[in-house]
């Protein structure tokens, strides 16, 4: 077996090297190695120490007399902390294992023909995995197109166009090399500049959570704009996120939202997709959530310049020189549950004075066209106490105002401004120059409505989730008790029903049959006891049967022994040999309640509309567990169907405090009971008198030394 060393977490080799070293350089002005030296010109990181005056970059190939032979030649001039390796995919491995020898510290491998590839690619990303493991060397890569520091004037990348992108506050960290160049460019555009952008490529070593962690503790990032196309230590990116976003901003783009995934043996797997899991893990962890590219640089660009005081719920006021303009700013942010408090008395009175009487005047605010009285108005709508946050857009009329003027002389120091500049440049760039005069002035800019609108959600999602992390005990790992110690199965719905119990959900009146002659005596018993109307539902009692009524097993509304003996005819030519008879409950909204084993996070609650609802419309939230009640509570504040839990037309009315301690017992068993895989209650039925387990399965796995609890 091959041995290991320590892995360094340390990326310094890796993003700020002494030297550089170019494995397989090139005279041929098409060749990668050829691509990469002429990239890397600009590079100067002094020289190494003792190196007298020697290159930063050291240009190898073993067949060029005019270059070094080896990293290990170039090693001997002065020390060569990261190799770029430009070699065809079969050498890679043993390039990679000679860097380490010569004593590199870090190595890129932008080329392809690994796991991506099928073949022998997998076999060989393999070796780079060993190496790195005997060694210790951190690998980038393979397949990526390298990273940016333009601080540095580092560009160990092969797109062009990449040593343009100017330093900045914004890091890149993106699965793809593509879509990390991509993004760096859209930053650029934007007006910001980037303090790192790296493509993960495959990710054989160096992953996302690695980057993050190194982001932590570099003064030079104000904020973090996330792409993730895939995940395979959950739990390890959710916590380098919740470290990083304890000083630094992160804005996440998620890839995979039609990916259902392959768990459809459960209703809670089936909804708890990846790229849903992933998505409520890093909000769960302090990231802001984006819908595409676009919206992410939106995000990132204004995290990078200001944030919002934390707030449980943020307020945004809205000024608008355009009616128009500025209903399409109002309506984004109401979409993204923003928000956009009507103002104070006081503040309409004080706006009153400073505008026409025909303008709209209580949030948002028109002002018709943008003039001299711009920063008065935003003055008046900062200081509202329910505004946080001040959003803004004009189009560029340089005749009636100066924009960029008049809204940094309004807001008040502290108040985060987000403001949108519409027009075109003209020959002198005036749109251009105003836009960068509010960057400069710590005023977060878009170009548009939607823009500003992306922007100012982001503001307000980042404060809610520093809110969420100042109460007491909130730092992402829950102290409430876990769940008892369960035996090893399997549990048929009698017996999960029974543990509900303990945990403290309530169940219906029911009891467990081994005959017919014990059914005909429940029935008996429950309809005297249960005043549901004298009604019982009579179910298959079997711990394999998942999905009961796919199968013809459960039979409702059964008052008399006639009904219940074609029930238990019904159930028996449906397999059961055991029955279960149990009072029916009143009627009322129907939820699902669940917590399961993500392969990739590990123990996950998650809870929608029920029945199956719950699987059409897929209207579910997902966090990961343990996690408190208080945190679990806040979930349904995100289902789309939520007005339905708030006694729609005389409808019950949700205690999400209930719901919580539901959610929470749930995920705290799975999280003390490693043989579990999943535990559903489907349906949760919301009634009049509180919540109610209708139907309840859990589920077993098999655990072994090789396979660790997640």
């Amino acid at each position: 077996m091959t041995s290991t060393v320590a892995i360094s977490r340390d990326l310094t080799p890796l993003f700020a090297p002494r030297r550089i070293a170019v494995v397989g350089a090139s005279r041929s002005p098409g060749k990668l190695g050829a691509v990469l030296a002429r990239s890397l010109r600009r590079f100067s990181a002094g020289t190494g120490a003792g190196a007298g005056a020697v290159t930063s970059v050291a240009l190898v190939n073993g067949r060029d007399d005019s270059m070094y032979q080896s990293v290990a030649a170039a090693a001997a001039d002065g020390p060569v902390d990261l190799v770029m390796i430009c070699v065809p995919a079969a050498a890679c491995p043993g390039a990679l294992a000679e860097a380490a020898a010569a004593g590199a510290r870090a190595a890129v491998i932008c080329g392809g023909g690994f796991a991506e590839a099928g073949g022998a690619g997998p076999a060989r990303q393999r070796d780079l995995a060993a190496i790195v493991a005997a060694t210790g060397i951190r690998l980038l890569g393979p397949n990526t197109s390298g990273f940016i520091v333009p601080s540095a004037a580092l560009a160990a990348s092969f797109v062009p166009g990449a040593a343009a992108v100017p330093a900045g506050r914004i890091a890149v960290v993106a699965a793809s090399g593509g879509v990390n160049h991509a993004l760096a460019f859209a930053i650029a555009e934007a007006g910001h500049g980037a303090s790192l952008a790296v493509g993960l490529g495959n990710a054989a070593d160096v992953t996302a959570a690695d980057v993050l962690d190194y982001l932590a503790e570099d003064p030079a990032t104000g904020a973090v704009a996330l792409h993730i196309e895939s995940v395979t230590d959950g739990r390890r990116l959710a916590d380098s996120v919740r470290r990083l976003t304890e000083r630094v901003p992160v804005a996440a783009l998620v890839v995979g939202r039609h990916d259902v995934g392959d768990f459809a043996a459960s209703h809670t797997g089936a909804l708890a997709t990846s790229w849903r899991t992933t998505r409520a893990a890093l909000a769960q962890a302090g990231a802001v959530l984006t819908a595409d590219e676009r919206e992410l640089i939106d995000a990132a660009g204004a995290l990078s310049v200001t944030r919002a005081k934390p707030s449980s719920a943020p307020g945004v006021g809205v000024v608008t020189a355009q009616a128009g303009p500025g209903l399409l700013l109002l309506d984004d942010l109401r979409g993204r549950r923003v928000s956009v408090p009507e103002f104070t008395a006081r503040t309409q009175d004080v706006i009153a004075g400073l505008l026409p009487p025909l303008t709209y005047q209580r949030n948002p605010v028109d002002t018709g066209r943008p003039g001299p009285q711009l920063a008065d108005v935003l003055s008046a709508v900062a200081a509202d106490p329910g505004v946080d946050i001040v959003a803004g857009y004009a189009l560029h009329e340089p005749e009636a105002t100066d924009l960029a003027a008049a809204v940094v002389a309004g807001r008040p120091a502290g108040m985060p401004v987000v403001f949108g500049v519409g027009g075109i440049d003209g020959p002198g760039g005036e749109v251009t120059a105003a836009r960068r005069a509010l960057l400069a002035a710590g005023i977060a800019v878009s170009r548009d409505p939607t823009g500003v609108a992306a922007a100012a959600g982001a503001l307000a999602a980042d404060a809610r989730a520093r809110y969420r992390r100042s109460v007491p005990g909130a730092d992402g790992r829950c102290r409430e008790s876990a769940g008892p110690a369960l035996g090893p199965g399997p549990f048929d719905e009698d017996a999960a029903k029974a543990i509900l119990e303990r945990l403290g959900i309530a169940t219906m009146p029911r009891r467990a049959c081994a005959d017919r002659a014990e059914a005909h005596a429940a029935l008996a018993a429950l309809v005297r006891l249960h005043d549901s109307g004298g009604s019982v539902a009579v179910k298959l009692l079997d711990a394999t049967a998942l999905h009961k009524t796919d199968i013809g097993g459960v039979r409702l509304g059964i008052r008399t022994p006639a009904e219940l003996d074609a029930a238990l005819d019904a159930l028996e030519a449906a397999g059961a040999t055991r029955f279960l008879v149990e009072a029916m409950a009143a009627d009322g909204v129907d939820l699902v309640a669940g917590a399961r084993r993500d392969p990739v996070f590990g123990p996950v609650v998650l809870t929608g509309l029920g029945g199956t609802t719950a699987e059409v419309l897929a209207d579910v939230a997902v966090r990961l567990a343990p996690l408190p009640a208080a945190e679990a509570a806040e979930m349904p504040a995100e289902l789309a169907g939520r007005a339905l839990l708030d006694g729609w037309r005389g409808g019950p009315v949700l205690d999400t405090a209930a719901l919580g301690r539901v959610l929470a017992s749930l995920g705290g068993l799975l999280a003390a009971n490693p043989h579990l895989a999943e535990v559903e209650i489907n349906p949760l039925r919301l009634t009049g008198t509180g919540l109610v387990a209708l139907d309840a399965v859990i589920i077993t796995r098999e655990v072994t030394d090789a396979q660790p609890d997640q």
